[in-house]
């Protein structure tokens, strides 16, 4: 979870879908990234010393999600649109894990520890979706080839301001069809 509100939109729209996983038979879990201790990259490579594990020389709360994000059936990253792009922890995130996952950056190619991982998109956005969230599925797409992960898809929700609620029935519905479709492919 990327988003530093625990009453936000992306909660809002992250809890049907949770629901609908666990009423499936699916345990969820969800992180948030805003809580934890997730330092930036430092680009130093130690990672790479080690081709089985993820061997990251700093010590914060990444080293419990490369844990978890190698343990599970499906990695759902779920953030409200900064910028066009995720929040600044998850971006954190995405960067340790591509370098600490991925053994391609110390001369010699080595393996993805994330190959074959699923992963799916939950989004929320002020602007439409084709204008707002679509450099941000463009970057997983790409980070997903990198990674040799499989890209399941995004759903993406707009918010239309402050005055107006952000989560309604029809939102509620494309979350828990997202999910079904999720659980039938994963």
């Amino acid at each position: 979870m990327g988003s530093p509100r625990r009453h936000g939109n992306t909660i809002a729209l992250l809890s049907p879908f949770v629901r609908e996983l666990e009423e499936n038979g699916a345990s969820c879990e969800t992180i948030w990234l805003y809580e934890r201790d997730i330092r930036p990259c430092i680009a130093c490579r130690a990672c790479q010393n080690d081709w089985t594990a993820p061997n990251c020389c700093q010590k914060d709360d990444m080293q419990e999600i490369f844990s978890r994000v190698l343990s599970c059936d499906l990695l759902v990253l779920a953030t409200p649109i900064y910028s066009w792009y995720c929040t600044p922890p998850m971006k954190a995130a995405l960067d340790r894990m591509v370098y600490a996952l991925c053994k391609y950056y110390n001369g010699e190619k080595g393996p993805s520890l994330l190959q074959g991982k699923p992963v799916a998109l939950l989004t929320t956005c002020g602007y439409r979706p084709d204008k707002g969230a679509d450099l941000w599925e463009a970057g997983i797409q790409r980070y997903c080839r990198h990674a040799q992960m499989t890209y399941c898809g995004m759903l993406t929700e707009r918010h239309l301001g402050y005055d107006v609620p952000f989560m309604d029935d029809s939102k509620a519905e494309h979350a828990r069809e997202f999910a079904k479709q999720l659980s039938k492919n994963v």
